[in-house]
């Protein structure tokens, strides 16, 4: 398979989520088509069947990815140590509870068919006299009663056994961990097999000369790819964009973490350069993965010249102020994002009870519906600030800073969570675009940027009466931070047109001895490629 169009050689670029609400996989897979590569990024298809549509010039592909080795092992065997009454798996012992039910129901409607037919009513007695139906009820509510036993004890196993931080669960991890080393994922996560024999064949159909592996989960898979076309005389070069760092995030049971630890940890050095979101976590990376070279930095920056067919696809998204039923003078906080425990917004809900007069509005910039959304309307309610709190739908990235920027300050109240400390997110770059003063949580790496550069304030993370004391010192005199942006070459590197030159020297300089690329298109007349740059609103 030759490149296409004139190309200047193949890339596969590789996610492990449905690409639509992902900024940084969309920008990364049009910018290296711009530059003249020929591009399919693949990503995981919600449904059984496969998606695809274009990224400008690049082709995006989700994939089926099955999730059979998903399951635990313990759940394909009987728990006969630890609850030996218990089912196998939940979903027998609903399934043994619904049958007892529906024998008990079944006799229930025999009787009464019985006790109907003798006062006379149409329909037959189905065969239930009480004296008949007597051993048959009896025998129903002792399974019933049996049923319920070991459904209660399946229950108990499984508050038991799913974190998987029992002694024994915890003994079984390091056992295996300390036995397989980078292996161990093998036994701690199979379930990230499924993700290799989903690509695999597509990856491999393509024939790529750079596989471009974004997070954890598609290092593995981008990895493996690159050996079996290495294998075969094909000399692909596989870059990692390590968005985050692992040891960091939040683990959602006992053995989640060490299985991807491994699994990063085993696959990291068939890369032939990394790339990652900050500084500090580049430094992290390189000394802990012992990469020859520090990690090339791309910032989560906006576009600032969107593409044609992004301006044609979205609509404008309205006046943010006119959303939220308010005027031009009325104090306005916004967050963009989504929102979880971890990222705080709650935070900010609860302080509004000491800012009078001050609304807050969330912007999803995820199409999904999230239960977390729910929890912070109860949040609201319960504080009293209901009607000051205004949840706004989905934006695409590239309408975000120029929809934001009628606020007047942008908050970013994330948790203390190691992966938190190293990053610069998407939204910090957003609200820099839109020119608004920032108020940030005591995060590392965010908090000093915010203040060295001046641009807005630093609050505890999670203190509620701290993060009022920063809004209203920014409410105060707004003017002065939105100044911070206009010095000098601030601005200049937080673009995405800055960062997708630095896509290019990588990619060039793993692939040598290619035509250049071609000049980059004109931008198009559109508001959003003149988002005031700190300028006052």
């Amino acid at each position: 398979m030759e490149p296409s169009n004139g190309a200047r050689g193949r890339v596969v670029m590789l996610v492990d989520n449905g690409v639509k609400a992902d900024s940084r996989v969309q920008k990364t897979a049009r910018s290296a088509a711009e530059a003249g590569w020929d591009v399919i990024l693949l990503g995981v298809s919600p449904t059984s069947k496969i998606q695809s549509w274009r990224l400008g010039g690049a082709r995006v592909r989700l994939i089926p990815k099955p999730a059979h080795l998903e399951p635990r092992r313990h759940e394909l065997r009987r728990p006969l140590l630890r609850r030996p009454l218990a089912y196998r798996s939940q979903r027998i012992a609903r399934y043994r509870v619904q049958t007892a039910k529906a024998w008990r129901s079944d006799l229930a409607f025999r009787r009464a068919a019985a006790k109907a037919a003798r006062g006379g009513h149409p329909g037959t007695s189905a065969g239930g006299s009480p004296a008949r139906l007597l051993l048959p009820r009896a025998a129903a509510r002792a399974l019933a009663a049996w049923v319920g036993l070991r459904a209660r004890e399946t229950d108990r196993l499984q508050r038991l056994r799913g974190p998987l931080t029992a002694p024994l669960d915890r003994t079984s991890t390091a056992l295996w961990s300390k036995l397989m080393g980078e292996r161990a994922w093998r036994r701690l996560m199979p379930g990230l097999w499924d993700y290799e024999l989903a690509f695999a064949a597509h990856i491999d159909a393509f024939e790529p000369d750079l596989i471009h592996a974004h997070d954890f989960r598609m290092l593995g898979v981008g990895a493996r790819a690159a050996v079996r076309a290495r294998a075969r005389g094909r000399a692909a070069r596989l870059v990692w964009d390590a968005h985050e760092y692992v040891p960091g995030l939040p683990a959602f049971h006992g053995r989640w973490l060490p299985g991807h630890i491994a699994w990063e940890k085993e696959h990291a050095p068939f890369a032939d350069a990394v790339i990652t979101v900050s500084p500090p976590l580049a430094r992290l990376l390189q000394e802990e993965h012992r990469l020859p070279e520090p990690p090339a930095v791309v910032l989560n920056a906006p576009v600032t010249r969107p593409a044609a067919d992004e301006l044609a696809d979205a609509p404008p998204p309205g006046d943010l102020r006119a959303l939220c039923r308010i005027g031009p003078d009325t104090p306005l906080l916004v967050y963009a994002g989504g929102i979880s425990p971890v990222r705080g917004v709650e935070t900010v809900v609860e302080a509004l009870t000491a800012l009078p007069g001050v609304h807050l509005a969330l912007v999803s910039v995820t199409p999904r519906k999230m239960k977390a959304v729910a929890s912070t309307k109860v949040a609201a309610a319960r504080a009293g600030v209901a009607d000051r709190v205004h949840f706004l739908p989905y934006v695409p990235h590239w309408q975000v800073p120029e929809f934001l920027a009628p606020a007047d300050a942008a908050v970013s109240p994330l948790r203390h969570l190691a992966n938190h400390e190293l990053a610069l997110s998407n939204k910090f770059f957003e609200y820099a675009r839109a020119g608004l003063p920032l108020l940030v949580s005591d995060i590392r790496t965010m908090a000093e940027v915010v203040t060295e550069t001046g641009t807005g304030e630093v609050f505890r993370a999670g203190d509620t009466e701290d993060f009022a004391r920063a809004a209203r010192t920014v409410l105060a005199d707004p003017e002065r931070y939105r100044a911070a942006y206009r010095a000098p070459g601030l601005l200049d590197g937080w673009t995405w047109e800055a960062q997708a030159e630095i896509l290019e020297a990588l990619y060039s300089r793993l692939l040598p001895n290619r035509p250049p690329s071609p000049p980059p298109p004109p931008p198009p007349s559109s508001l959003s490629a003149s988002v005031p740059s700190g300028d006052s609103r």
